[in-house]
């Protein structure tokens, strides 16, 4: 049934009910599509049987009563504004969405020999052992990225800036910044601050995993490279194709959690034409319908990928069913990402590769896990810099591509090109959840290691420690749940101690 803003906001229940009703709908599409399932990506649809959930009146209604609410009951007004302001730009955009997600499941790309599908660029390059011949497949998406998608692209940030303007922030990146709760600005000081802490222990960790696996060193690697380097053909030994879900059930086991006991949780590993290349966590329904999805490539970075989603997987599958839709659905991603990546922290721990893997030696495992964290860590430190930029009030559009290269190659030290600087941005600043759940999750591992022993992967009781993390879904920041499940603050410098050693 149709709903007016007021009927909606008089009863926040209902909005609630209405709001489940069209994530379940819309994430179910979402995946879908996105797994290869299906070719179509059908959201229009959606988005108008839910539109008073996204109008103009409802977010001014929703905006007006977080504003007038105190405490902690402002937390589940501005959830809910979040939700709608996001949904409202979402509904203006759906047909743009709809059309770019079409184009990139039908593209192709000719860079000498059979066509290689868009989605499937980054396994083919991480499967291609010839420098050059992934420099060229590169060359070719990046053309093509420039030409078919990229004029969708501006368009939609265009728009994106412009309906935020016309709800009555200042910029696309105040309103973000308002709606999240977090200070992105000091997200992007205290990213700064790690680039300059870990500057001379780059090149040193960096290099040596770089030359194993068979690429250029910083200072001549591409972005073409990256892939395989993150790929890491030498360890494949360590990392068996079917033993890869396999390991992550044997994880779940010695933390008391049968994976195929859990109904709510469905594996989607198969490999598909237009699946895509970015593992993904789909969740119609928290916690009754969660999904995992990956695209396999071989070795090391499958595992990475199964278990960071899975870390996504478990955290939504053990949410308590009793909390209300904003706490189990909305939030702080930061808090799932911190999940998310502890999980995946597992796949380089030595006492893990052991015990669950039987690497005999772990050693080149884990430099070549820290040599590929450092990277991501600086990338995204510079991805935060770039996003505060092209998504402030008097960002020169014009001059972004070319200041998206420069930073990106400043901070990493690999030669960046300019066509991704539309594609390699995530909405609402989802940068800064992932920089802030890095750090999260280093304060996690400690605390599980200090409580459950470096085996606390096969600890019952660490387990039962997690479930109770879990359960809250995303009820406080990432912030705040740190501070009242550990008394820390959520510090970057912890993240700079891992590499470099500082005191923090």
């Amino acid at each position: 049934a149709r709903h007016t803003p007021r009927d909606l906001l008089a009863n926040l229940a209902l909005y609630r009910d209405d709001a489940e009703r069209f994530s379940e709908e819309i994430d179910r599409e979402y995946y879908l599509h996105y797994s290869g399932r299906q070719e179509s990506f059908e959201i229009e649809e959606i988005y108008e049987r839910h539109a008073e959930l996204f109008s103009r009146a409802t977010v001014e209604e929703l905006r007006a009563a977080a504003d007038a609410a105190e405490g902690d009951d402002r937390r589940p007004h501005r959830y809910l504004l979040e939700f709608a302001f996001h949904g409202h730009l979402g509904r203006a955009l759906k047909a743009e969405a709809a059309e770019l997600a079409q184009l990139e499941a039908s593209l192709e790309l000719d860079a000498g020999g059979e066509p290689i599908p868009y989605r499937a660029v980054p396994v083919a390059l991480a499967n291609e052992p010839d420098a050059q011949r992934r420099a060229a497949v590169e060359l070719a998406r990046d053309e093509l990225l420039a030409e078919r998608l990229n004029p969708l692209h501006r368009v939609m940030l265009e728009r994106t800036h412009e309906l935020a303007r016309d709800l009555g922030w200042a910029s696309y990146r105040a309103a973000c910044e308002e709606l999240s709760g977090i200070d992105l600005g000091d997200v992007a000081r205290q990213a700064r601050e790690f680039v300059a802490a870990t500057d001379d222990a780059y090149a040193a960790l960096a290099d040596p995993a770089l030359e194993r696996a068979g690429v250029p060193a910083l200072g001549e690697l591409r972005r073409s490279d990256l892939p395989r380097f993150f790929r890491a053909p030498g360890l494949d030994d360590d990392f068996g194709r079917d033993d890869l879900v396999p390991a992550f059930e044997r994880t779940l086991s010695g933390l008391g959690i049968d994976l195929g006991g859990q109904d709510n949780v469905h594996l989607d590993t198969e490999s598909r034409p237009t699946k895509s290349s970015r593992a993904f966590c789909a969740t119609p329904r928290v916690p009754d319908e969660v999904y995992l999805v990956i695209s396999p490539v071989g070795g090391r970075d499958d595992y990475e990928a199964l278990f960071h989603e899975g870390g996504h997987v478990e955290h939504f599958a053990h949410v308590d069913p009793g909390l209300p839709m904003e706490y189990r659905r909305l939030g702080d991603n930061t808090v799932t990402e911190s999940f998310a990546f502890l999980i995946e922290h597992l796949t380089e721990d030595p006492e893990w590769l052991t015990e669950r893997l039987g690497v005999i030696d772990p050693a080149p495992v884990v430099s070549h896990a820290r040599a590929v964290k450092l990277v991501m860590l600086r990338r995204y430190a510079a991805k935060i810099a770039y996003e505060l930029e092209l998504h402030d009030a008097a960002a020169p559009l014009d001059a972004m591509p070319a200041r998206y290269a420069e930073l990106l190659a400043g901070s990493t030290r690999v030669e960046w090109p300019r066509e991704s600087w539309l594609a390699d941005v995530d909405p609402a600043f989802y940068v800064a959840c992932y920089l802030r759940a890095w750090a999260l999750e280093t304060s996690w591992h400690r605390a599980l290691r200090d409580r459950f022993g470096a085996r606390w992967f096969e600890s019952p009781e660490a387990g039962e420690w997690l479930h109770g993390l879990w359960r809250q879904g995303q009820r406080l920041d990432g912030a705040t749940l740190l501070e009242q499940t550990l008394g820390e603050e959520l510090d970057f410098r912890v993240m700079a101690d891992e590499f470099v050693h500082i005191p923090v």
